[in-house]
């Protein structure tokens, strides 16, 4: 089979896409399949074993638009099934155009996330959902039709299932299939970890791309009011500059440590040494980092948001709290520092909660989708 695999970021970009295209690319070849890769990047990405075809994001966006699409429509002539994980309405545009089926893999609402960036929308995802405007009903006309010309949809989270079937996808058309987790098979202890990266102290870590539904605001001013914790931040995005400067308005000085896009390999190290990962989200389809982070051991502590309460249950694996409410972020993190007994309970249960996303189960369940697609 000869999969074209579509992604809208990709290493060095932190995120999930990012981190999943290249590894089920990977794990196509090594079944045997071809595998070949159109992104949009900053520079030109790294050699691989296949072809990665790039358009630069620093042309003008109507430009890079345009070479997208016709990119994608070049390398899906070749190709038995196009799986795209972003670029949605420039993949069904190309992929019709040369009549290749297409998978695609949601990890939101495609309208929502145009709506923020063109400034049409400042709630969660979910509030979104009655959200009014021509604008807005032109850009869920644009992913209507890009999504209504897909072979089938692929969704992370069960929330985000319920939330395409109010879209009006036929159930048929849809398949969840929850993010994988592929921790490396060796890491050092904690100890060492810490050691390594400077880690001293109660630390909480986020890892992930700083945009505006992860709301690190709170995050921040929950440290705030939490003496003694510190917060590693790994990742950038467009909330970097405001972050830091909140951070620095807040006082929090060391206790909130910006260390900027990270290596996969860096960020499971530090999952692996804090005492707990924090998520203070608006609304999440099923959070790599959530995933990762109880892989490696590491509980989490998060708002209870999209598919965060399908992965995290409170109590048991980590502990969960209304999204927006800095106060009941600070409460938890205070009560999980203050209970040895439930970070130990929560620690050993970690690992264990996550086996069912082992990644060979899942990527297999994603090629057989993908043969079904190509066979029509």
């Amino acid at each position: 089979m000869n999969v074209l695999i579509v992604s809208g970021i990709w290493p060095p970009d932190v995120g999930g896409p990012a981190s999943h295209a290249p590894e089920f690319a990977e794990r196509l070849r090594a079944r045997g399949h071809t595998v070949e890769v159109v992104i949009t990047a900053e520079a030109e990405p790294a050699a691989e074993a296949y072809p990665v075809r790039w358009v630069s994001r620093r042309k003008p966006r109507g430009v890079r638009h345009v070479r997208s699409a016709a990119a994608i429509a070049r390398a899906a002539r070749h190709a038995d099934v196009v799986y795209a994980t972003g670029m949605l309405v420039r993949s069904a545009l190309g992929s019709t155009v040369v009549r290749t089926p297409l998978v695609m893999k949601l990890t939101s609402d495609p309208t929502y996330e145009r709506a923020l960036r063109y400034g049409l929308s400042g709630g969660d995802l979910e509030e979104f959902q009655g959200a009014r405007g021509g604008r807005v009903r032109a850009l869920r006309r644009a992913r209507d039709i890009a999504v209504g010309r897909a072979a089938h949809l692929v969704v992370p989270s069960d929330a985000l299932r319920r939330m395409a079937l109010g879209w009006g996808i036929p159930e048929e058309r849809i398949t969840l299939v929850p993010n994988p987790v592929s921790a490396p098979l060796e890491l050092a202890s904690r100890e060492d970890l810490r050691e390594k990266h400077g880690l001293d102290g109660p630390t909480l870590i986020f890892a992930g791309r700083l945009a505006p539904q992860k709301a690190m605001d709170v995050a921040l001013d929950a440290l705030d009011r939490s003496p003694g914790v510190t917060l590693v931040i790994a990742g950038d995005g467009p909330e970097e500059a405001h972050l830091r400067e909140h951070a620095a308005r807040l006082g929090l000085g060391e206790r909130a440590r910006f260390l900027g896009a990270q290596p996969r390999s860096a960020v499971f190290e530090l999952l692996r040494a804090a005492d707990a990962a924090l998520l203070t989200s608006n609304w999440e389809n099923f959070p790599h980092m959530v995933v990762e982070a109880l892989a490696v051991g590491t509980p989490v502590l998060a708002t209870a948001v999209g598919g965060v309460s399908e992965i995290v249950r409170d109590g048991e694996n980590g502990l969960l709290v209304p999204a927006g409410e800095v106060d009941a972020v600070a409460s938890a993190i205070g009560r999980y520092f203050e209970d040895a007994e439930l970070r130990q309970r929560l620690r050993a249960a970690a690992g264990s909660s996550v086996e069912v996303y082992a990644a060979d189960r899942i990527y297999e369940r994603l090629e057989q989708i993908l043969e079904r697609a190509a066979q029509g």
